[in-house]
């Protein structure tokens, strides 16, 4: 798992730029807020507000990502009043806290900017509890926010906005549907039923911490589809939080919050944090952990019972998740898997379609953007199979299939890469071969999937001759033909029948 999180690609280095990007915003975030005079709870709520901001808007244009960043105050000032509100009314709070947490869930079905505010509305409220805030605060919560929301800023879309020069892996969605259809309609209800068990048995294991099983139940449904990713994701998060408390307790607690080395060790999680999020759970939970027990040692509240408390909260909110997604509307791991191998050989086809258009002679034709939406798809696709493909998963056959798809799209995008590239050379040319291969390519990807109502024409024109420059697009075209080809069998077959070689 460790190897994993430091060989994992970094095309652009985007996990290593967004890392460290997180802890300049962040930390000019907490010294603005320090400097405006305000009290430590708001100076952590300000830090922490800074790092949702950076984690959570995920726009596709860095236009995108500033309305969505300018519209978290918004969102998150009215949450913070109403938990202040209810602080010590513990039943309207209870009920409360549920309805915040199934709207940030439902709110997905918008998008990436739905996701954001959604996250940034349960997480005022958690934040609210964690640090007991109480209606005389606000005012200086309220200032915090702003603060830290306008530095960060300052920091993503002023000093370094790399986005505008690198193109961003874009996070697609599954196709919705109506009423309980919709996926994110159906996590709402499950993510309401694991939060309710969560907070329940969370208030007798602990009447001061149990917003720790709430928030972890949540989690836990944050960028998962169907319930083998939610069990799989639930299970990392009490694996990532159980290491973290054995390295909080070794780090944190000798500290007694000892601003100097407490500060640098949290700017040392939160780049733990951005930089393992996209490969390892597990290891981002580590950080966080951490990270909270270093907050913790900063308000004078860490005791290493204190860490075994937030364990134990910990496996009462995953299992709430997963008794939710096991009972509750569940998905099943096929349907959705299927529904995203299917986005993904879709993307194929487009890539394929502009590239062989490049490559005809349309100067508009652009291949990249599609190739950086089949990299986000692979990557929900391998999330989505991360059940099936883990080590302690006994369905052997649908192992082998799980791998051998991978394997294949892997393969896919391999090819469309380098064709992407072969295009996008000016000497490169087209002759009669590219126009036959191509619609091969198309025949292929039709037998895998129903084509669209209008599907992407794949425009060559064919020339007398073979040209030189083509043989790179014409094996490209080759590779990807064969792989759409043995697809087939794992795809088109029952997910139980005994994998056959195509």
């Amino acid at each position: 798992m460790l190897k994993r999180m430091f060989v994992a690609a970094d095309p652009g280095r985007l996990r290593l730029r967004s890392a460290v990007r997180a802890v300049l915003g962040i930390s000019l975030a907490v010294a603005v807020c320090a400097l405006a005079g305000l009290a430590l709870p708001a100076v952590v709520t300000g830090g922490l507000s800074a790092l949702l901001a950076l984690f959570t808007v995920t726009d596709r244009t860095v236009r995108g990502q500033a309305v969505t960043t300018a519209l978290l105050p918004a969102v998150g000032l009215p949450v913070l009043a109403l938990a202040a509100g209810l602080h010590d009314h513990a039943v309207p709070r209870d009920l409360a806290f549920l309805a915040v947490a199934g709207a940030g869930v439902y709110a997905r079905r918008w998008g990436p900017r739905g996701h954001a505010l959604g996250t940034f509305a349960f997480m005022t409220f958690f934040v609210a509890q964690f640090l007991h805030t109480a209606p005389r605060q606000l005012p200086e919560v309220y200032a915090a926010v702003i603060l830290a929301v306008l530095a960060s800023s300052a920091v993503r879309f002023g000093l370094w906005c790399y986005e505008r020069r690198l193109p961003v892996p874009v996070v697609p969605a599954l196709p919705g549907g109506s009423g309980l259809a919709r996926i994110t309609t159906r996590q709402a209800v499950q993510a309401v039923a694991g939060g309710a068990f969560a907070l329940v048995v969370g208030q007798l294991v602990s009447g001061e911490r149990w917003y720790w099983a709430v928030g972890a139940s949540w989690w836990v449904f944050v960028n998962t589809s169907s319930r083998g990713e939610t069990l799989v994701r639930g299970f990392r998060r009490v694996l990532g939080t159980f290491l973290g408390i054995g390295a909080g307790a070794l780090v944190a607690v000798p500290l007694h919050g000892a601003t100097v080395p407490t500060a640098v060790l949290t700017a040392a999680c939160v780049f733990g944090i951005f930089y393992t999020a996209a490969v390892s759970y597990s290891w981002m939970m580590f950080a966080v952990t951490v990270l909270v027990s270093l907050l913790y040692g900063l308000l004078g509240f860490l005791e290493p019972a204190l860490l075994l408390l937030r364990l134990a909260e910990t496996a009462v909110g995953a299992a709430g998740a997963m008794l939710a997604v096991l009972l509750v509307l569940p998905v099943t791991t096929h349907a959705t898997t299927h529904a995203w191998i299917e986005q993904a050989v879709r993307s194929v086809h487009r890539c394929t379609a502009e590239a062989a258009a490049r490559l005809a002679g349309a100067v508009d034709a652009d291949p990249a953007p599609h190739v950086t939406e089949l990299e986000g798809l692979l990557a929900r696709v391998r999330l989505s199979l991360s059940p099936l493909t883990h080590p302690l998963s006994p369905l052997r056959a649908r192992k082998a299939r799980a791998r051998r798809v991978l394997a294949l799209l892997d393969d896919c995008a391999r090819e469309v890469r380098g064709l992407a590239a072969v295009a996008a050379d000016p000497m490169a040319s087209h002759d009669a071969r590219l126009a036959a291969a191509c619609a091969r390519v198309e025949a292929a990807v039709h037998a895998l999937v129903a084509p669209p109502a209008a599907p992407a024409a794949v425009a060559v024109a064919p020339l007398s001759g073979h040209h030189l420059e083509a043989e790179g697009a014409l094996a490209h075209l080759h590779g990807l033909e064969r792989a759409l080809a043995e697809l087939a069998a794992p795809v088109r077959t029952s997910p139980r029948a005994p994998l056959v070689a195509a």
